[in-house]
Protein backbone atom coordinates (compact mmCIF):
# COMPACT_ATOMS: atom_id res chain seq x y z
CA UNK A 1 0.00 0.00 0.00
CA UNK A 2 2.82 2.40 0.90
CA UNK A 3 4.57 1.65 -2.37
CA UNK A 4 1.35 2.25 -4.30
CA UNK A 5 0.86 5.63 -2.60
CA UNK A 6 4.41 6.65 -3.48
CA UNK A 7 4.11 5.59 -7.12
CA UNK A 8 0.79 7.36 -7.65
CA UNK A 9 2.02 10.48 -5.86
CA UNK A 10 5.09 10.62 -8.08
CA UNK A 11 3.00 10.10 -11.21
CA UNK A 12 0.63 12.96 -10.35
CA UNK A 13 3.18 15.25 -8.70
CA UNK A 14 1.45 15.49 -5.31
CA UNK A 15 2.23 14.28 -1.82
CA UNK A 16 1.46 10.79 -0.56
CA UNK A 17 -0.84 12.38 2.00
CA UNK A 18 -2.91 13.90 -0.81
CA UNK A 19 -3.18 10.54 -2.56
CA UNK A 20 -4.26 8.96 0.72
CA UNK A 21 -6.99 11.57 1.20
CA UNK A 22 -8.34 10.87 -2.28
CA UNK A 23 -8.32 7.09 -1.79
CA UNK A 24 -10.09 7.42 1.53
CA UNK A 25 -12.68 9.86 0.22
CA UNK A 26 -11.59 12.68 2.51
CA UNK A 27 -12.25 16.36 1.80
CA UNK A 28 -9.64 19.06 1.32
CA UNK A 29 -8.55 18.01 -2.18
CA UNK A 30 -9.45 19.96 -5.32
CA UNK A 31 -11.60 18.24 -7.94
CA UNK A 32 -8.79 18.49 -10.50
CA UNK A 33 -6.26 16.81 -8.20
CA UNK A 34 -8.78 14.16 -7.21
CA UNK A 35 -9.47 13.36 -10.87
CA UNK A 36 -5.74 13.23 -11.65
CA UNK A 37 -5.10 10.76 -8.81
CA UNK A 38 -7.94 8.47 -9.89
CA UNK A 39 -6.81 8.59 -13.51
CA UNK A 40 -3.24 7.71 -12.48
CA UNK A 41 -4.61 4.82 -10.46
CA UNK A 42 -6.46 3.50 -13.51
CA UNK A 43 -3.57 4.01 -15.92
CA UNK A 44 -1.12 2.25 -13.59
CA UNK A 45 -3.43 -0.75 -13.27
CA UNK A 46 -4.30 -0.38 -9.56
CA UNK A 47 -7.80 -1.17 -8.36
CA UNK A 48 -9.80 1.71 -6.99
CA UNK A 49 -10.99 1.48 -3.38
CA UNK A 50 -14.42 -0.15 -3.14
CA UNK A 51 -16.22 3.13 -2.39
CA UNK A 52 -14.83 4.70 -5.59
CA UNK A 53 -15.48 1.89 -8.05
CA UNK A 54 -18.86 3.17 -9.14
CA UNK A 55 -17.31 6.27 -10.69
CA UNK A 56 -16.10 6.32 -14.27
CA UNK A 57 -12.42 6.95 -14.77
CA UNK A 58 -11.26 9.98 -16.74
CA UNK A 59 -10.10 7.58 -19.43
CA UNK A 60 -11.33 7.38 -23.02
CA UNK A 61 -10.84 4.35 -25.21
CA UNK A 62 -9.40 5.10 -28.65
CA UNK A 63 -9.98 2.01 -30.79
CA UNK A 64 -8.16 1.70 -34.12
CA UNK A 65 -7.88 -1.26 -36.51
CA UNK A 66 -4.10 -0.85 -36.99
CA UNK A 67 -1.26 1.67 -37.06
CA UNK A 68 0.47 0.73 -40.34
CA UNK A 69 -1.79 2.98 -42.40
CA UNK A 70 -0.46 6.45 -41.49
CA UNK A 71 -3.97 7.95 -41.40
CA UNK A 72 -4.69 6.11 -38.13
CA UNK A 73 -1.78 7.44 -36.03
CA UNK A 74 -2.43 10.90 -37.49
CA UNK A 75 -6.02 10.72 -36.32
CA UNK A 76 -4.94 9.35 -32.93
CA UNK A 77 -2.59 12.30 -32.43
CA UNK A 78 -5.43 14.78 -32.99
CA UNK A 79 -7.85 12.99 -30.65
CA UNK A 80 -5.21 12.47 -27.95
CA UNK A 81 -4.41 16.19 -27.97
CA UNK A 82 -8.07 17.20 -27.82
CA UNK A 83 -8.72 14.78 -24.94
CA UNK A 84 -5.67 16.01 -23.00
CA UNK A 85 -6.94 19.59 -23.23
CA UNK A 86 -10.06 18.42 -21.40
CA UNK A 87 -8.24 16.44 -18.74
CA UNK A 88 -8.86 12.96 -20.17
CA UNK A 89 -6.28 10.23 -20.78
CA UNK A 90 -6.63 8.03 -23.89
CA UNK A 91 -6.41 4.25 -23.76
CA UNK A 92 -5.06 3.24 -27.18
CA UNK A 93 -6.48 -0.05 -28.45
CA UNK A 94 -5.12 -1.38 -31.77
CA UNK A 95 -5.87 -4.75 -33.27
CA UNK A 96 -3.27 -7.21 -34.49
CA UNK A 97 -3.66 -10.43 -36.44
CA UNK A 98 -4.22 -13.22 -33.94
CA UNK A 99 -4.18 -10.72 -31.08
CA UNK A 100 -6.81 -8.89 -29.06
CA UNK A 101 -10.05 -8.41 -30.97
CA UNK A 102 -12.23 -5.32 -31.05
CA UNK A 103 -14.82 -7.13 -28.92
CA UNK A 104 -12.10 -7.99 -26.36
CA UNK A 105 -11.08 -4.35 -26.20
CA UNK A 106 -14.69 -3.31 -25.59
CA UNK A 107 -14.90 -5.65 -22.60
CA UNK A 108 -11.58 -4.36 -21.29
CA UNK A 109 -12.72 -0.74 -21.57
CA UNK A 110 -15.98 -1.53 -19.79
CA UNK A 111 -14.06 -3.30 -17.02
CA UNK A 112 -11.83 -0.24 -16.65
CA UNK A 113 -14.93 1.97 -16.24
CA UNK A 114 -13.77 4.38 -18.92
CA UNK A 115 -15.78 7.55 -19.46
CA UNK A 116 -16.26 6.96 -23.20
CA UNK A 117 -14.84 5.58 -26.43
CA UNK A 118 -13.98 6.77 -29.93
CA UNK A 119 -13.74 4.26 -32.79
CA UNK A 120 -12.04 4.90 -36.13
CA UNK A 121 -12.28 2.36 -38.96
CA UNK A 122 -13.75 -0.44 -36.86
CA UNK A 123 -15.95 -3.42 -37.63
CA UNK A 124 -18.96 -1.10 -37.63
CA UNK A 125 -17.91 -0.15 -41.18
CA UNK A 126 -18.20 -3.77 -42.41
CA UNK A 127 -21.75 -5.03 -42.89
CA UNK A 128 -20.87 -8.73 -42.60
CA UNK A 129 -18.76 -8.43 -39.43
CA UNK A 130 -20.07 -9.20 -35.91
CA UNK A 131 -21.52 -6.15 -34.16
CA UNK A 132 -22.62 -7.60 -30.83
CA UNK A 133 -19.95 -5.75 -28.86
CA UNK A 134 -21.41 -2.42 -29.97
CA UNK A 135 -24.71 -3.52 -28.42
CA UNK A 136 -22.78 -4.01 -25.16
CA UNK A 137 -21.68 -0.38 -25.30
CA UNK A 138 -25.26 0.75 -25.84
CA UNK A 139 -26.57 -1.48 -23.03
CA UNK A 140 -24.05 -0.01 -20.60
CA UNK A 141 -24.82 3.52 -21.77
CA UNK A 142 -21.16 4.25 -22.51
CA UNK A 143 -20.73 7.50 -24.49
CA UNK A 144 -19.36 6.39 -27.87
CA UNK A 145 -18.58 8.15 -31.16
CA UNK A 146 -17.85 6.43 -34.49
CA UNK A 147 -15.55 7.94 -37.11
CA UNK A 148 -16.53 7.33 -40.74
CA UNK A 149 -19.44 5.46 -42.28
CA UNK A 150 -21.13 2.74 -40.23
CA UNK A 151 -23.84 0.18 -40.85
CA UNK A 152 -27.25 1.73 -40.43
CA UNK A 153 -28.52 -0.17 -37.39
CA UNK A 154 -25.89 1.17 -34.96
CA UNK A 155 -27.35 4.13 -33.08
CA UNK A 156 -24.26 6.14 -32.12
CA UNK A 157 -23.11 9.67 -32.98
CA UNK A 158 -21.10 9.50 -36.21
CA UNK A 159 -18.56 11.82 -37.80
CA UNK A 160 -17.71 10.97 -41.41
CA UNK A 161 -15.96 12.22 -44.49
CA UNK A 162 -18.33 12.44 -47.46
CA UNK A 163 -17.32 9.35 -49.46
CA UNK A 164 -19.62 10.21 -52.36
CA UNK A 165 -18.07 13.66 -52.72
CA UNK A 166 -14.57 12.11 -52.57
CA UNK A 167 -15.33 9.74 -55.44
CA UNK A 168 -16.97 12.52 -57.47
CA UNK A 169 -13.97 14.82 -57.03
CA UNK A 170 -11.52 12.15 -58.15
CA UNK A 171 -13.63 11.11 -61.15
CA UNK A 172 -14.29 14.71 -62.25
CA UNK A 173 -10.55 15.40 -62.11
CA UNK A 174 -9.69 12.35 -64.23
CA UNK A 175 -12.42 13.07 -66.75
CA UNK A 176 -11.15 16.63 -67.11
CA UNK A 177 -7.78 15.09 -68.02
CA UNK A 178 -9.43 13.11 -70.82
CA UNK A 179 -9.66 9.71 -69.15
CA UNK A 180 -12.56 7.49 -70.16
CA UNK A 181 -11.26 4.12 -68.94
CA UNK A 182 -11.50 4.81 -65.20
CA UNK A 183 -11.30 1.94 -62.72
CA UNK A 184 -11.76 1.75 -58.95
CA UNK A 185 -9.72 -0.08 -56.32
CA UNK A 186 -11.93 -0.43 -53.25
CA UNK A 187 -11.95 -2.18 -49.89
CA UNK A 188 -13.90 -5.39 -49.12
CA UNK A 189 -17.36 -5.81 -50.64
CA UNK A 190 -19.11 -5.23 -47.29
CA UNK A 191 -17.10 -2.06 -46.50
CA UNK A 192 -19.60 0.79 -46.14
CA UNK A 193 -17.32 3.72 -47.14
CA UNK A 194 -16.15 1.81 -50.24
CA UNK A 195 -19.73 1.08 -51.23
CA UNK A 196 -20.63 4.74 -50.87
CA UNK A 197 -17.79 5.64 -53.22
CA UNK A 198 -18.93 2.96 -55.66
CA UNK A 199 -22.53 4.20 -55.61
CA UNK A 200 -21.31 7.72 -56.41
CA UNK A 201 -19.20 6.40 -59.30
CA UNK A 202 -22.15 4.49 -60.73
CA UNK A 203 -24.25 7.65 -60.56
CA UNK A 204 -21.52 9.75 -62.19
CA UNK A 205 -20.20 7.49 -64.95
CA UNK A 206 -22.27 4.29 -64.72
CA UNK A 207 -19.07 2.38 -63.99
CA UNK A 208 -19.19 -1.24 -65.14
CA UNK A 209 -18.51 -4.14 -62.77
CA UNK A 210 -15.36 -5.18 -64.65
CA UNK A 211 -13.87 -1.77 -63.88
CA UNK A 212 -14.14 -2.29 -60.09
CA UNK A 213 -11.93 -4.43 -57.88
CA UNK A 214 -12.44 -5.12 -54.16
CA UNK A 215 -9.46 -6.05 -52.01
CA UNK A 216 -7.91 -5.80 -48.56
CA UNK A 217 -6.69 -2.40 -47.40
CA UNK A 218 -2.97 -2.82 -48.03
CA UNK A 219 -0.44 -1.87 -50.67
CA UNK A 220 -0.23 -5.55 -51.64
CA UNK A 221 -3.99 -5.69 -52.10
CA UNK A 222 -3.84 -2.51 -54.14
CA UNK A 223 -1.12 -3.90 -56.37
CA UNK A 224 -3.03 -7.11 -57.10
CA UNK A 225 -6.30 -5.29 -57.81
CA UNK A 226 -4.65 -2.62 -59.95
CA UNK A 227 -2.79 -5.23 -61.99
CA UNK A 228 -6.11 -6.76 -63.02
CA UNK A 229 -7.62 -3.39 -63.92
CA UNK A 230 -4.60 -2.20 -65.91
CA UNK A 231 -4.59 -5.47 -67.84
CA UNK A 232 -8.21 -4.71 -68.73
CA UNK A 233 -7.16 -1.41 -70.26
CA UNK A 234 -7.81 1.10 -67.48
CA UNK A 235 -5.80 4.31 -67.84
CA UNK A 236 -6.86 5.84 -64.50
CA UNK A 237 -7.51 4.36 -61.07
CA UNK A 238 -9.47 5.82 -58.17
CA UNK A 239 -8.36 4.16 -54.94
CA UNK A 240 -10.13 3.98 -51.55
CA UNK A 241 -6.95 4.64 -49.53
CA UNK A 242 -3.42 5.93 -50.01
CA UNK A 243 -1.79 2.51 -49.36
CA UNK A 244 -4.03 1.04 -52.07
CA UNK A 245 -2.92 3.83 -54.40
CA UNK A 246 0.75 3.20 -53.67
CA UNK A 247 0.15 -0.45 -54.53
CA UNK A 248 -1.47 0.67 -57.78
CA UNK A 249 1.59 2.74 -58.69
CA UNK A 250 3.78 -0.29 -58.06
CA UNK A 251 1.48 -2.45 -60.20
CA UNK A 252 1.74 -0.04 -63.13
CA UNK A 253 5.52 -0.05 -62.95
CA UNK A 254 5.73 -3.83 -62.69
CA UNK A 255 3.70 -3.97 -65.90
CA UNK A 256 6.14 -1.60 -67.62
CA UNK A 257 3.80 1.41 -67.49
CA UNK A 258 4.68 4.88 -66.30
CA UNK A 259 2.71 6.95 -63.76
CA UNK A 260 1.14 9.24 -64.82
CA UNK A 261 2.22 8.87 -68.46
CA UNK A 262 0.33 5.61 -69.05
CA UNK A 263 -1.75 5.25 -65.89
CA UNK A 264 -3.04 7.95 -63.53
CA UNK A 265 -3.63 7.12 -59.87
CA UNK A 266 -5.64 9.02 -57.26
CA UNK A 267 -5.63 7.97 -53.59
CA UNK A 268 -7.75 8.79 -50.58
CA UNK A 269 -6.84 10.19 -47.12
CA UNK A 270 -3.77 12.37 -47.89
CA UNK A 271 -1.88 10.64 -45.12
CA UNK A 272 1.65 11.50 -44.05
CA UNK A 273 4.43 11.53 -46.66
CA UNK A 274 2.15 11.28 -49.71
CA UNK A 275 3.83 14.44 -51.02
CA UNK A 276 7.18 12.63 -50.79
CA UNK A 277 6.32 9.46 -52.75
CA UNK A 278 7.52 8.84 -56.30
CA UNK A 279 5.61 10.35 -57.95
CA UNK A 280 3.96 12.55 -55.30
CA UNK A 281 0.46 11.15 -54.91
CA UNK A 282 -2.65 12.96 -56.06
CA UNK A 283 -5.26 12.13 -53.45
CA UNK A 284 -8.49 13.21 -51.78
CA UNK A 285 -7.85 14.59 -48.30
CA UNK A 286 -9.96 13.69 -45.31
CA UNK A 287 -10.22 16.71 -42.96
CA UNK A 288 -9.14 14.56 -40.03
CA UNK A 289 -8.32 17.46 -37.70
CA UNK A 290 -11.82 18.89 -38.00
CA UNK A 291 -13.35 15.42 -37.80
CA UNK A 292 -11.27 14.39 -34.78
CA UNK A 293 -12.07 17.54 -32.85
CA UNK A 294 -15.76 17.24 -33.69
CA UNK A 295 -15.74 13.65 -32.44
CA UNK A 296 -14.18 14.70 -29.13
CA UNK A 297 -16.66 17.59 -28.75
CA UNK A 298 -19.56 15.19 -29.25
CA UNK A 299 -18.06 12.69 -26.83
CA UNK A 300 -17.53 15.35 -24.15
CA UNK A 301 -21.15 16.47 -24.55
CA UNK A 302 -22.36 12.90 -24.10
CA UNK A 303 -20.15 12.39 -21.04
CA UNK A 304 -21.59 15.58 -19.55
CA UNK A 305 -25.11 14.25 -20.14
CA UNK A 306 -26.04 16.76 -22.85
CA UNK A 307 -28.18 15.68 -25.83
CA UNK A 308 -26.09 14.86 -28.90
CA UNK A 309 -27.42 14.26 -32.41
CA UNK A 310 -27.08 10.72 -33.70
CA UNK A 311 -27.43 11.94 -37.27
CA UNK A 312 -24.23 11.47 -39.26
CA UNK A 313 -22.10 14.62 -39.53
CA UNK A 314 -20.56 14.72 -43.02
CA UNK A 315 -17.34 16.64 -43.66
CA UNK A 316 -16.31 17.74 -47.14
CA UNK A 317 -13.08 16.20 -48.55
CA UNK A 318 -10.54 18.13 -50.61
CA UNK A 319 -8.86 17.05 -53.85
CA UNK A 320 -5.09 17.45 -53.58
CA UNK A 321 -3.36 17.48 -56.98
CA UNK A 322 0.21 16.26 -57.22
CA UNK A 323 2.11 14.28 -59.87
CA UNK A 324 0.48 10.83 -60.01
CA UNK A 325 -2.38 12.00 -62.26
CA UNK A 326 -2.02 13.43 -65.74
CA UNK A 327 -3.62 13.55 -69.19
CA UNK A 328 -4.97 10.34 -70.69
CA UNK A 329 -2.54 8.60 -73.08
CA UNK A 330 -3.04 9.87 -76.64
CA UNK A 331 -3.78 6.37 -77.97
CA UNK A 332 -6.36 5.59 -75.26
CA UNK A 333 -9.94 5.44 -76.39
CA UNK A 334 -13.09 4.15 -74.85
CA UNK A 335 -13.99 0.63 -75.97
Amino acid sequence: MVRRLAEVAKKVGVSEATVSRVLNGKSGVSEGTRAAVLTALDVMGYERPTQLRGERARLVGLVLPELQNPIFPAFAEIVVGALAQRGFTPVLCTQTVGGVSEADYVEMLLDQAVSGAVFFGGLYAQADSPHGHYARLAERGLPTVLLNAAVDHLDFPRVSCDDAAAAEQAIDHLQALGHERIGMVLGPRDHVPSNRKLAAAKAAIDIADDRVEHTLFSSEGGQAAATRLINRGMTALVCASDPLALGAVRAARRLGRSVPGDVSVVGYDDSALMAATDPPLSTVRQPIELMGRAAVEMLMAEIAGHPVTHDELLFEPELVLRKSSGPAPAEAAAP
